[in-house]
């Protein structure tokens, strides 16, 4: 696909047009509101429904090659974009962060480690017996669909999104649709049911009911919502910044290039390698097909210890780099839902069906069941945030935590935020994410069945074993 300058511009210039529009739409629709959909997701839906395969189909503007209301040239490039945008936001992941030692994530956050770790892996175990047991043999469908719970909803839109060449290169073109399908599943049940599980966990005693945050309306919310600490220091020093350089924002765009460059340089070195051993005579190929998001957080992390090491951090603004991270996943989200194939959807309905079901089934299972065994103090308001990362996006997670303690007396939020650094890095879109479907391709569902099964037992023998002994007996700690 070859594009001129102008028609990225125009192709770039209608995903802002949509995510205008969604954030219009947000502005004036209290009861969007109350499903916390991100105005992203709003926009692509918006661009899906004028697409080819929907509103589009029956009518077309007089475009020399129209696809739907679009330009066939922006709907090509959308296509594109988000295997670009995906390696802007995990460079960015840790960069303007400081990456405390691991005896600290692990003193403030081991039990949600556990808890995050038992149900990413079980999100394997659960979609890989699915996709054996019923999938392949009764829909003919490819074994790497086993992946798709933990993309879709551990991986979230962005995940998805990014792997679309992987799964065309692997034969499984339709399964990017399957898993962007699920990561929308996942965002819109996983803020309705952890709602759910906040309201009954309230009338349980699970939690004080005084402390539940009822949605509010857009004025109410403006109105409480308060500059905490941290946002102040940054914007402190985004004010100094901007003093000291003319154009703050090239700086962080800079570091994040350095990133995805250094990712670029290890991947590539890594794929060398590859080549030169064991997959020199027609070997087995796994790092040829991951690509370069997880690797790229690699070099954020690498940029953001040189940034601490040479005492560099009064220049680099956590505020802005969360800015440009989500700008790109912004655009990366309304770029992959606006190309998302409901042909592929409707074809594979049930499938994509049990699929949603195992998955809200599994991670319900580990909130209800797991966490209050594993996690030794406020268990629900630490749990119910891995719960909502576990079936949309990491913003899923918060928002849950802030409902059920808003003025955060349990700590949740600061161990989930520790608990990030042991987690990303390898599931949610880490390297084992990334790796997964090469890993199926080249050893077959059954093996990677049995690593995500070994590793899941494993990690929920320790929680058990390690915390739960930790865990009091109180008569309100269960349901």
């Amino acid at each position: 696909m070859t594009l001129t300058v102008g028609e990225l511009f125009v192709a770039l210039m209608l995903l802002s047009l949509a995510l205008l529009a969604s954030n219009a739409i947000l502005s004036r629709s209290a009861w969007l509101r109350r499903w916390f959909l991100p105005s992203s997701v709003i926009g692509g839906l918006i661009l899906l429904l004028l697409g080819p395969e929907a509103l589009g189909q029956l009518t077309t503007l007089p475009y020399d090659d129209p696809a739907g209301l679009f330009p066939a040239f922006a709907y090509d490039s959308w296509a594109a974009l988000p295997g670009l945008l995906i390696n802007v936001v995990f460079a960015a992941l840790f960069i303007g962060r400081p990456i405390p030692g691991l005896r600290t994530i692990w003193f403030r956050a081991g039990p949600q480690v556990v808890v995050g770790q038992t149900m990413a892996w079980g999100q394997y175990v659960v979609g890989l017996s699915l996709a054996l047991l019923v999938l392949a043999p009764l829909f003919g469908m490819n074994p790497m669909a086993g992946a798709l719970i933990e993309i879709g909803f551990e991986g979230g839109h962005g995940t998805a999104a990014g792997m679309a060449g992987t799964f065309a290169d692997l034969g499984f073109e339709e399964g990017a649709d399957l898993a962007l399908g699920l990561a929308t599943v996942g965002i819109v049940s996983g803020v309705l049911i952890g709602t759910l599980m906040i309201n009954i966990a309230a009338r349980r005693g699970v939690i004080g009911p005084e402390q539940v945050r009822e949605p509010q309306s857009l004025e109410e919310e403006q109105e409480s919502e308060k500059p905490s600490t941290q946002d102040y220091a940054e914007f402190k020093k985004d004010l100094a910044q901007e003093e000291e350089t003319a154009d703050p924002l090239s700086l962080h765009i800079g570091l994040v290039g350095i990133a995805i460059g250094i990712g670029w340089l290890i991947l590539n070195a890594l794929q060398w390698i590859e080549r030169q051993t064991w997959a020199s005579d027609g070997g087995i190929e796994i790092l040829a097909h991951v690509p370069l998001f997880p690797i790229a957080m690699i070099g954020g992390v690498i940029v953001q210890l040189c940034v601490t090491r040479f005492g560099l951090e009064p220049h680099v603004s956590s505020r802005t780099m969360a800015r440009i991270a989500g700008t790109a996943l912004d655009f990366t989200i309304v770029a992959a839902l606006a190309t998302l194939s409901l042909t592929a959807l409707g074809a594979y309905f049930l499938p994509f069906l049990l699929l949603s079901l195992a998955g809200i089934g599994w991670c319900l299972f580990v909130l209800i069941v797991i966490a209050p065994r594993v996690i030794p103090e406020n268990w629900f308001e630490r749990g119910i945030g891995d719960f909502g990362q576990s079936m949309g996006v990491t913003v899923t997670g918060l928002l849950l935590m802030r409902m059920a303690d808003p003025k955060n007396r349990s700590g949740a939020f600061e161990s989930f935020g520790y608990k990030q650094l042991m987690f990303e890095p390898v599931v949610g879109g880490g390297l084992f994410t990334a790796a997964s479907l090469p890993l199926i391709a080249q050893f077959g569902a059954p093996a990677i069945l049995g690593l995500t099964l070994v590793l899941t037992v494993a990690w929920l023998a320790f929680g058990l074993l390690y915390f739960g002994r930790l865990v009091p007996d109180r008569g309100r700690g269960r349901w």
